[in-house]
């Protein structure tokens, strides 16, 4: 009982934080937010008794990636953030809300439709196999995820260089 408390509290603080993550006008408050939603995430590995996934959750994404945006916000000049904050428009923001909810479906049907999904709803015992989790992590076939694994490690190091090219210019400037 305690651990469907716990979850409630953590999907709440996941929930409202990722809302306000997206809906802030100012950027290092989107950070801190971003920075609550990946420890609740974190908070939920530690429930579900995966420890390696919860410490990695807070070394790697909530250290490592939040303090990587924070210092991207830091090098951005002051001039380059003043004005961009804006008002949110109806004529904006009824388009975006379609394009979520298509977007929402999308995943949902994929979802429902995908092979994990239904070994994972025809399981008796309710438990994953760390085979599994394994096996579906590092495979690549398909609906196994290695090669997204390798296009983000490209993308982030995309964006360390970028970093450091943006600090580059503001030192010559």
């Amino acid at each position: 009982m305690t651990d469907i408390i716990v979850f409630g509290m953590l999907a709440v603080v996941i929930i409202g934080s990722a809302i306000m993550c997206v809906a802030t006008t100012r950027i290092m408050r989107a950070a801190t937010f971003l920075l609550f939603v990946l420890f609740g995430v974190a908070g939920i590995y530690f429930l579900l008794d995966y420890t390696f996934l919860g410490a990695a959750q807070v070394s790697i994404y909530a250290g490592g990636i939040t303090m990587l945006y924070v210092f991207a916000i830091q090098l951005v000049s002051k001039k380059t953030l003043q004005g961009a904050t804006e008002k949110i428009q109806l004529k904006r923001f009824i388009p975006g809300a379609v394009i979520a909810l298509v977007g929402l479906a999308t995943v949902l049907y994929v979802l429902v439709k995908s092979e994990m999904f239904h070994l994972l709803t025809s399981m008796k015992g309710g438990e994953v196999s760390m085979n599994l989790i394994g096996n579906a992590l590092v495979g690549a076939d398909k609906y196994q995820y290695v090669l997204p694994f390798e296009f983000i490690s490209l993308f982030l190091l995309a964006c360390i260089i970028g970093g450091i090219m943006v600090a580059r210019k503001e030192d010559n400037a």
